[in-house]
């Protein structure tokens, strides 16, 4: 079954005024499905098999060559052979054929020195994370509630195909995220990998503190900050930052950790129901991880930077999110997993008001019901609405 994705309709548009089109994000997110979709008369390879990458490896020269006559190319999972992005350029500006080439990776392609020495202004950077909730509702496939959303998560084989959630999973993470990280970071303690993944996932929501992660996983705070690092930059957690209008301190302040996929943190966590999940006490936070993640979508899909933050104060004082949608307009967003509207959903906007002094800028509730309110404070979107609201808002 193929599940219409939003960022098709910029990838063709991008295809005709760049020679390189890269497509970032996760494994099993649906960038090769995506491209062999939009590209079906290109040549495909993939630089996970074993042949052709030695190909690529010792003769990239001659890799390229015997696809130079063929209409385009797809390479897959190029992260493997990186240093085929030096060679890239050459063939670039001596063909000058828009969207020749299309990339795919699950590792994100801004790590690559070879990319801003070579292919800058030359290639068109985008990232896919896994299916957003407007693409799910658009196929009929979208859950009845938010938690049973969270717990299946958003990969699109779960949906395309019969299988079972919870030991696909749990594959997921052995076959994937501990193979990929071991294969970066030469990671030898499999077992300890595999307790500082549970330990991320046990803090999701929360301000990360390298010291206390480093000391619950038996490891050095230096080894949690490399791994933090490479599980962000394969796209399985996704960090925000605190808003500062100084920026410096935007980025050596402490962030807050969120999955891109909830429903590989619930596996983590071993929730394996609905049910179990309305009880759980990470229920708020893995809504709102599964909230932030549907901001980050929407940007993505429209080939912007997400423009997210956080805000707190030294008092305690927070908004769940803040979108800097320019120098001087700030919206605030709280995001509340209860499906009963309380007056504490708007505490942190009239809070965040008061302290900056913005009266009158738009405000928003993501909240877990299914109505929607215009409140004199801000207002109310249900959860599953989020599209809605970028496009008529934030975007």
């Amino acid at each position: 079954m193929m599940i219409n994705r939003a960022l098709s309709a910029i990838i063709t548009r991008l295809s005709k005024q760049f020679p390189v089109i890269a497509i970032m994000g996760p494994r099993q997110s649906g960038k090769t499905t995506l491209v062999k979709h939009l590209f079906s008369h290109y040549t495909y390879v993939t630089l996970e098999d074993i042949d052709i990458r030695a190909l690529a490896q010792e003769d990239p020269r001659a890799f390229f060559a015997s696809y130079a006559h063929h209409e385009g190319l797809i390479i897959d999972e190029i992260q493997e052979v990186p240093h085929l992005f030096s060679y890239m350029q050459g063939i670039v500006d001596a063909l000058n054929r828009p969207g020749f080439f299309v990339i795919t990776g699950s590792q994100n392609f801004l790590l690559y020195e070879q990319i801003t020495q070579t292919l800058a202004g030359r290639i068109a950077l985008l990232t896919l994370l896994p299916l957003s909730i407007e693409e799910l509702a658009a196929a009929n496939l979208l859950p009845a509630t938010p938690e049973q959303t969270i717990l299946q998560g958003f990969y699109p084989r779960p949906y395309a195909h019969t299988i079972d959630r919870q030991i696909w999973l749990s594959n997921y993470v052995a076959t994937y995220v501990e193979r990929d990280v071991r294969q970066v970071l030469n990671v030898s303690n499999v077992i300890a990998f595999q307790r500082f993944l549970k330990l991320c996932a046990a803090r999701v929501g929360q301000l990360i503190n390298y010291a206390d992660l480093a000391r619950d996983a038996d490891i050095a705070p230096n080894t949690a900050k490399a791994w933090i690092s490479i599980l962000e930059a394969s796209y399985i957690i996704k960090l925000l930052y605190p808003y500062f209008k100084n920026f410096n301190k935007r980025i050596i302040k402490s962030p807050k950790l969120y999955f891109c996929d909830t429903g590989l943190a619930c596996s983590l966590l071993g929730v394996k129901t609905a049910q179990e999940l309305y009880l759980h006490p990470l229920r708020g936070p893995l809504f709102e991880s599964m909230i932030i993640g549907e901001l980050f979508k929407c940007y993505y899909n429209e080939s912007l930077i997400p423009p997210l933050y956080f805000w707190r104060d030294v008092q305690g004082h927070e908004v769940d999110c803040i979108i800097e949608k320019s120098s001087d307009v700030l919206i605030p967003i709280e995001i509340k997993a209860g499906m009963t509207v309380h007056s504490d959903f708007f505490k942190g906007i009239a809070e965040w008001r008061a302290i900056s002094q913005d009266k009158k800028g738009s405000a928003y509730v993501i909240y877990g019901g299914n109505t929607e309110h215009k409140q004199a404070q801000s207002h109310l979107i249900a959860w599953n609405h989020i599209a809605q609201l970028f496009s008529l808002h934030l975007k």
